[in-house]
């Protein structure tokens, strides 16, 4: 080889390198491991069924916090206009998704740690339209939202319980009797 064919022959191997280059990228590179997504194992057992928060509550919100207890006696003050959550036709409960202005049924769901959710059947549980029960007590049914974006809009749910339901009520009292009719005569 001649010093005249040199630096031709530099460039094309240069070129060949630069070919080999572009051609890796590509095809993306190498490829790493993704991460598998999470398997979703068996359904987990709510802590509570979903009747137990069937009935009529008066509903209110806060961001801090701190205004949980001021949020919790304005959710009392709700109940001359209450918020009804009653059974599905499966066996859910209905309740409003954000944003939506009819009643959607939806599925409570238990999930790591104890948790319960409340969300649509067709969702995994503690996905973005589902609520985590903060607390339920029976007379206290705290929600918070998943998706950050609408937690961030409608605030931690409080419902409280309108009236004495699940407690012992008591007998109507009988009507006042009145004197049958005299016969006439």
């Amino acid at each position: 080889m001649s010093n005249s064919n040199r630096p031709a022959l530099s460039t094309t191997m240069a070129l060949g390198l630069f070919a080999l280059g572009l051609a890796g990228c590509s095809t993306g590179g190498p490829q790493l491991d993704q991460p598998a997504a999470p398997a979703i194992g068996p359904a987990l057992p709510p802590a509570f069924p979903p009747q137990d928060i069937v009935g009529r509550w008066g509903l209110a919100a806060y961001h801090k916090q701190e205004d949980r207890a001021r949020t919790e006696a304005a959710a009392r003050g709700q109940c001359n206009q209450p918020y009804v959550i009653t059974v599905g036709p499966s066996g859910g409960v209905m309740m409003h998704l954000a944003d939506q202005a009819t009643p959607t049924e939806l599925r409570l769901g238990g999930g790591p740690g104890g948790k319960t959710y409340i969300g649509p059947a067709d969702g995994e549980v503690g996905g973005s339209q589902d609520r985590e029960v903060v607390l339920f007590d029976g007379r206290i049914l705290i929600l918070r939202w998943m998706d950050s974006e609408v937690q961030g809009r409608y605030g931690t749910m409080v419902y409280v319980r309108c009236g004495a339901e699940g407690a012992a009520r008591t007998a109507a009292k009988p009507k006042p009797r009145t004197a049958p009719p005299r016969p006439a005569q």
